[in-house]
C-alpha cells in the first residue's frame, strides 16, 4: 500500500563494560531508539550477547534477521592485559639488544617513590633470544639473519612453552626483509607458532615502541581472535545477517577479520567509542568544547572534545604498558561506582582503586557484595534506590548498602550518612585531581568547557564534580548509559599508517616525502576497499615534526599538496603548532621531518534520531524522596526521564531516573531539556 512503511532495518551498538553490557539500537525506518543494558558473564564472554538479542526482540520487537549493521566495543583485549592472562610469547631480537623491554625509556612509574618498581614484563626474560643481524639506519645489511641461531631459539621456545613468537629487530622500520625473513622461516620450521613483527605491526623508528607494540598485539591475539570467532557464529545461529564490525582505539571501525590480526589497535575500543558518541552528541547540540565523564563500575575515564572532535594521541597506557598506535587521547582513574571503600591502618577513609566488579558487585546490589562501594554511599544518602536500574536487571536494597557503609561508620566513629557523604567527597576529590592534571596537560581552562556525564555512574557523580571544578555546565545525554555503544553506531571506518621518513625539512626532501605519500595513499585506499567500503572517503595528512636537536615531535595537519612544491607551508604549520603548545617558535631554526602519518576515513551511516521543538514549561516531580545533601537528610522532588518533554525546566537539589541510570543534581543548579532530549545543567557563577 502507498506510503506504508516497509520492514524494520535495524543497527545496534554494543559494548562491553566492567559490569554490563550495553545495547543501542536504531530502527532506522521509523527512527525508534531502543537501549538496554545486561549483566555480563565473566565465566562465559558472549553469553550476555545472546540475551541481550533475546531482551530486544521481546520488548522491543527486534527482529535478528533485519539487523544491517552491527559495531561491537570489547574489553576482552585490555583484560587480558591488566589480568595477565595471555598468551606465552617469545621475543626474537638482534644479538646485544635482548633488554630492550626491561630497559625501555629508563622511566619510573612513580617518579617519587621510593618503593615504586617497574612492571614485569609479559615476555619473561629467558624466552628472549637475541640472533646475529644487523641493519643500518640507512638500509644498508652489513649482517644477515643467522638462520642457524634462529633455529635453536626457535626449538628453545618451544621447549620453554611459547605459543607465539614475537620478531623485532634494529630499524625495521627503514627495511622489513630481516624481520620478514625470520618470519618466513619459523612459519618453514615451527608452523605450529603464531608470528607476528614489529614492521607489520607498527612500522614506526624507535624500537622499544616498536617493540612493546608488536608484543601487546600478540599477547592478546589468541584470547581475541578466540573471542571474535565466537562472535561471529553465535550471530550467525541468531540469523543476524550484518557481520561485526569492531570499534577501535582511534574511534574508528575494522572488520573483524582484521580485528584478530590487528588486535592492537581495538585494546582501548570501548573507551574511544564512548567519546566518539559524545563527540557525536555534542555536534548535535551544538556544544563546541566537552570534557567528558565516563564513569563505569571500575573506572572514571576523561577526554576533552574540541569542536565537535576528540583529542588523538600516542601513549595511551594499557595497564602497566604504553600503547603506540594511535587512540583518542582518554585519562583513567580507578574510581567507579564500584570502587570498595575501607579504613587503612591509620584510620583514614579510602576509596578505590579495588572494585567489586559485577561479581559480587556493591551490597546493594543483593549479589553477595558485602564491602561498601560508591554506589551504596549514593543509596545510603538517598540518591540511588527510588526505582529500578539497569532496565530491571538490578534491585537495588538499600538496606544492605546502610549495613556495609555502617561498618565503616563503626570503625570512624562517625554517622551512617556522614560516612557515606564522605566517600562521595573522596571519590569526586580523586577525579578532580586527575581532571586537573588533564587539564594542565591540555593547556585549557575547564570552565569554558561543558562537562557531558555518561556511563551508568556518571550522572550520579557528574553534577558533583562540576561543581568542585567551578565548571557552570553540565549536558547529559537522553540515554547516558548507554552511549560507548552509540559511539560504535555512528562511528567511521579508520585506518592508520606511517611512514618514518627521518629528514631535514627542505626542498632536497621533497621527492621522498612525496613518495612517502603516493605510498601512504595507496595503502589508505587498499585498506578501505578490504573493508567493503564503497562510499565517500577522507585520506588526512599529519607529520611527526621537530626543530634539529629535539627529542619529541609534535604531529601537525598538512595538506597533500604542500609537498609539491614550497616546503614553507609546512614549516609555517609547524611553527604555529610550535607556539601554541610551548608559547614561542624558532622562524629559523631547522625542522626534521620523522613520521609521515595518514589516516584512510570511510564514511559511515547518517543516522538521525527524533527531536522535536522546546515548549518551555516548569517539570512536574512524580513524588518526594528523602536525600542526606548539605550536611542534613531533606525532601528532594525526584523526577522520571521519561516524562520530562523539550523546553521543561526545574531547579535542583533534584533527582532525575531512568532505565539505564540516575542523574544526581545538587543545589544550586538550573535544569532545562533541549529539543535532542539532552538534560542541561546550569550552575550560577
Amino acid at each position: 500500500m502507498d506510503g506504508e512503511m516497509g520492514p524494520a532495518d535495524w543497527k545496534i551498538g554494543v559494548d562491553i563494560g566492567g559490569t554490563f553490557m550495553d545495547f543501542c539500537a536504531l530502527d532506522t525506518r521509523s527512527g525508534r531508539v531502543a537501549s538496554l543494558k545486561v549483566l555480563t558473564t565473566p565465566d562465559d564472554p558472549g553469553a550476555e550477547l545472546l540475551t541481550g538479542l533475546r531482551l530486544l526482540a521481546e520488548r522491543e520487537g527486534l527482529d535478528p534477521t533485519q539487523v544491517s549493521r552491527f559495531v561491537h566495543g570489547t574489553t576482552v583485549g585490555i583484560n587480558t592485559i591488566i589480568q595477565r592472562r595471555g598468551a606465552d610469547l617469545a621475543l626474537i631480537t638482534n644479538a646485544g639488544f635482548e633488554d630492550v623491554i626491561e630497559l625501555g625509556r629508563l622511566r619510573m612509574p612513580e617518579v617519587y617513590s621510593l618503593f615504586c618498581a617497574r612492571p614485569e614484563q609479559l615476555i619473561p626474560r629467558d624466552r628472549v633470544f637475541g640472533i646475529p643481524a644487523r641493519m643500518r639506519a640507512d638500509g644498508t645489511q652489513p649482517t644477515a639473519p643467522d638462520m642457524d641461531a634462529l633455529d635453536a631459539a626457535i626449538a628453545t621456545a618451544q621447549a620453554r612453552g611459547a605459543m607465539g613468537i614475537i620478531v623485532a629487530f634494529l630499524h625495521s622500520w627503514r627495511d622489513p626483509a630481516q624481520e620478514d625473513a625470520v618470519k618466513a622461516r619459523i612459519g618453514q620450521i615451527a608452523p605450529d607458532l603464531f608470528v607476528f613483527t614489529s614492521s607489520e605491526v607498527w612500522p614506526v623508528i624507535r624500537e622499544y615502541e616498536r617493540t612493546t607494540t608488536a608484543i601487546l598485539n600478540g599477547y592478546v591475539h589468541p584470547r581475541v581472535a578466540g573471542y571474535l570467532t565466537a562472535l561471529e557464529a553465535r550471530l550467525i545461529d541468531q540469523g543476524v545477517p550484518a557481520r561485526p564490525m569492531l570499534t577501535k582505539s582511534n574511534g574508528g571501525l575494522m572488520n573483524a577479520a582484521e580485528g584478530k590480526r590487528a588486535c592492537v589497535n581495538m585494546l582501548l575500543s570501548g573507551t574511544a567509542s564512548g567519546v566518539m558518541g559524545a563527540a557525536w552528541l555534542a555536534r548535535q547540540a551544538g556544544a563546541g568544547r566537552i570534557l567528558t565523564l565516563d564513569i563505569g563500575g571500575t573506572s572514571a575515564d576523561f577526554a576533552l572534545i574540541v569542536d565537535g572532535a576528540p583529542q588523538f594521541g600516542t601513549g595511551e597506557q594499557i595497564g602497566e604498558f604504553p600503547l603506540h598506535v594511535p587512540s583518542i587521547s582518554v585519562s583513567s582513574i580507578g574510581i567507579g561506582g564500584g570502587s570498595i571503600a575501607s579504613v587503612d591502618d591509620r584510620g583514614v577513609l579510602r576509596v578505590g582503586p579495588e572494585s567489586a566488579g559485577s561479581t559480587p558487585g556493591p551490597a546493594c546490589y543483593a549479589r553477595g557484595g558485602e564491602r561498601a562501594t560508591v554506589t551504596d554511599a549514593l543509596a545510603v544518602c538517598g540518591w540511588l534506590g527510588h526505582s529500578q536500574m539497569a532496565y530491571g536487571q538490578l534491585q537495588m536494597d538499600t538496606a544492605l548498602a546502610r549495613r556495609a557503609v555502617g561498618r565503616l561508620a563503626d570503625q570512624l566513629g562517625r554517622p551512617l550518612e556522614d560516612t557515606a557523604q564522605a566517600i562521595l567527597d573522596i571519590a569526586v576529590s580523586e577525579m578532580f585531581v586527575e581532571v586537573e592534571k588533564l587539564a594542565s596537560r591540555a593547556g585549557v581552562d575547564l570552565r569554558d568547557f561543558t562537562l557531558m556525564p555518561f556511563g551508568g555512574g556518571g550522572p550520579m557523580l557528574g553534577a558533583f564534580l562540576a561543581r568542585e571544578m567551578g565548571m557552570s555546565r553540565v549536558m547529559a545525554p537522553r540515554r547516558p548509559g548507554v552511549v560507548s555503544a552509540l559511539g560504535g553506531l555512528v562511528a567511521d571506518l579508520r585506518g592508520d599508517f606511517i611512514r618514518t621518513i627521518f629528514t631535514r625539512l627542505d626542498t632536497a626532501a621533497l621527492p621522498r616525502l612525496q613518495g612517502a605519500l603516493h605510498d601512504l595513499q595507496s595503502e589508505g585506499r587498499a585498506w578501505l576497499a578490504a573493508q567493503g567500503h564503497e562510499g565517500p572517503s577522507i585520506l588526512n595528512l599529519t607529520a611527526d615534526l621537530r626543530y634539529v636537536g629535539q627529542s619529541y615531535e609534535i604531529e601537525v595537519p598538512l595538506q597533500a599538496e604542500w609537498l609539491d612544491g614550497d616546503p614553507g607551508a609546512v614549516a609555517g604549520a609547524f611553527h604555529a603548532a610550535h607556539r601554541q603548545i610551548y608559547a614561542f617558535a624558532d622562524e629559523d631554526g631547522e625542522i626534521e621531518v620523522v613520521n609521515l602519518r595518514l589516516s584512510a576515513v570511510g564514511a559511515g551511516p547518517h543516522l538521525h534520531f527524533p527531536q522535536a521543538p522546546e515548549t518551555p514549561a516548569p517539570a512536574q516531580p512524580a513524588r518526594a524522596v528523602p536525600v542526606h545533601t548539605g550536611g542534613a537528610t531533606r525532601p528532594v522532588p525526584l523526577f522520571q526521564r521519561e516524562d520530562l518533554t523539550p523546553g521543561a525546566r526545574f531547579d535542583g537539589p533534584a533527582i532525575v531516573a531512568q532505565e539505564d541510570t540516575t542523574f544526581a543534581i545538587p543545589a544550586g543548579a538550573s535544569a532545562h531539556v533541549d529539543r535532542h532530549l539532552n538534560l542541561h545543567l546550569t550552575f550560577a557563577e
